[in-house]
């Protein structure tokens, strides 16, 4: 069985025999008291090898430890020239199975065609996360790299006890879409502000939704203007390059729910007059959450989920020059609240709330918002833990979704006691407090006021998860695409009822 996606390897079902072809085969290995152990798949290997594969990982006192990779030279002794040993740690459910695959390919730039041989290939759901492992693993960003070659790899083969199952097959079918969504959303990242302004980010939304069948539209600022999205205008004021709003919706017939997506799409974050002090390297980044929404709602035409999904994006550049926003000033936004500008650098809630109060226009039964949102998140709970927010019971629905999907999310408390703290004397609220204390949850406290009663939303603060400074599973260093993931579990469940 093979599945084709645009610029990435194929995926295969195959027998044993098949998969003796490849350049490199990946097992599985465990770690115990006692030391390294194989998992389910590698033993038929090590028996052809007449034990020598338990052998060879005892000479190089492997661990089986997450993100422990080691390559053994069969030296002839079998077809597959290259044993490539991964480590799950003390488990081997599927997210820990797609982190070692993905650290076994991050190590495999060269090799044209892979075989994984994990679990006896009857486990759908471990199909799926080795296939995921598989492609996310080989992901590479090589744009702007003179003579860089990206990843060699052409073929996945994922040993199955019964290769022709159609319930693998789908697995296959929507490893690979969710794949590209999170590849895609990894090279919007990536790339740098200077290529991937407002409007050249609308412009690939535009393709994007068109070759995945969405209804489109993109206001510009004269569009804007007219839409009184006045926080989107006042954050992309000090720009040359002028803000958007690009909207994609994903319309299926007799869809179970309406849901809206709305992602923070800041190109690049200077801070404006509240200049950054530290960290601005990173602020390409800070459109994570408008690459995951954009490529989600892409994603879930692609799965033909019998959802509606609206994906409402605003985009912006938090620049710095004569026609900037400035710290008192007093913005409208599109729902006509007032807000108090109490710093600039709390730009991303501003330009949410445009997005959310529009969104709230179509009438949804949930709203799911991802942005990396606050500093407060990555010192709450760092680099690989998303802090939600919003309604408990839908909250909590996302937080599992999402986990269950390998993208790890904790439930944050909204309480009524934080509100009055962005009480503003002049406006109806102020975007900051201007204390350094609960500034996670006071963004999202901030963001509920925009919300429509009624709604079931999540907020979804992504703002370590979303870039890492070094790679391991089956993250490179850079974009992770998270997000992606978390969104398609949550409208793959909200789509079964």
């Amino acid at each position: 069985m093979m599945n084709r996606v645009a610029g990435m390897a194929t995926l295969h079902l195959v027998d044993e025999a098949t998969a003796g072809k490849a350049e490199a085969i990946i097992v599985a290995t465990g770690a115990t008291e006692s030391g390294v152990r194989l998992l389910p798949g590698a033993q038929s290997l090590d028996a052809e090898l007449d034990g020598g594969l338990s052998a060879a990982l005892a000479a190089i006192e492997a661990t089986g430890r997450a993100d422990e990779v080691c390559k053994i030279p069969t030296l002839g002794r079998t077809g597959v020239p290259l044993i490539v040993a991964t480590g799950t740690g003390r488990g081997a459910d599927p997210e820990s199975v797609r982190r070692a695959v993905g650290a076994a390919m991050r190590g495999l730039s060269r090799v044209r065609r892979v075989a994984v041989a994990i679990g006896d290939g009857s486990d759908v759901e471990l199909i799926g996360a080795v296939a995921e492992g598989a492609l996310l693993g080989s992901y590479r960003f090589t744009r702007f790299k003179s003579g860089a070659e990206p990843s060699a790899l052409r073929r996945v083969d994922i040993v199955s006890a019964q290769p022709s199952d159609r319930a693998a097959r789908a697995a296959l079918t929507r490893a690979a879409v969710i794949a590209e969504a999170v590849n895609n959303a990894r090279d919007l990242v990536n790339t740098p502000a200077n290529v991937l302004n407002p409007p050249a980010f609308a412009d690939y939304a535009r393709e994007r939704g068109q070759a995945a069948g969405l209804q489109v539209e993109v206001l510009d600022e004269r569009a804007l203007k007219r839409g009184r999205f006045g926080a989107i205008l006042a954050v992309g004021g000090g720009s040359a390059t002028p803000p958007r709003l690009v909207r994609l919706r994903w319309s299926p017939p007799k869809p179970v729910a309406r849901i809206a997506l709305v992602g923070k799409g800041i190109t690049f974050d200077s801070g404006g007059l509240d200049i950054k002090h530290q960290l601005m390297a990173e602020m390409k980044s800070d459109m994570g959450g408008a690459a995951a929404m954009v490529e989600a709602v892409a994603a879930a035409a692609a799965l033909k989920l019998p959802v509606e999904v609206i994906a409402t994006v605003p985009m912006a550049e938090n620049a710095v020059s004569g026609t900037s926003y400035r710290p008192s000033d007093v913005i409208t936004a599109r729902n006509g609240k007032t807000i108090e500008v109490a710093n600039t650098d709390a730009e991303g809630r501003l330009i949410l709330a445009d997005a959310i109060s529009r969104a709230c226009e179509d009438g949804p039964d949930y709203l799911i918002e991802a942005a990396t949102l606050t500093g407060g998140q990555m010192v709450a709970l760092g680099d690989e833990v998303a802090g939600v927010m919003g309604s408990e019971q839908f909250r909590d629905l996302v937080v599992g979704a999402g986990t269950r999907a390998g993208e790890l999310m904790w439930a944050m408390p909204l309480g009524a006691h934080l509100r009055p703290q962005l009480a503003s004397p002049v406006a109806d609220i102020k975007n900051v407090t201007g204390e350094r204390w609960a500034s996670m949850l006071m963004a999202g406290t901030f963001l509920a006021d925009f919300v429509t009663d009624g709604v079931q939303w999540a907020h979804i603060d992504l703002a370590g998860p979303a870039f890492r400074k070094s790679a391991r599973g089956y993250d490179q260093t850079g974009a992770t695409g998270f997000g992606v993931r978390a969104v398609l579990a949550t409208l793959t469940e909200l789509a079964a009822g």
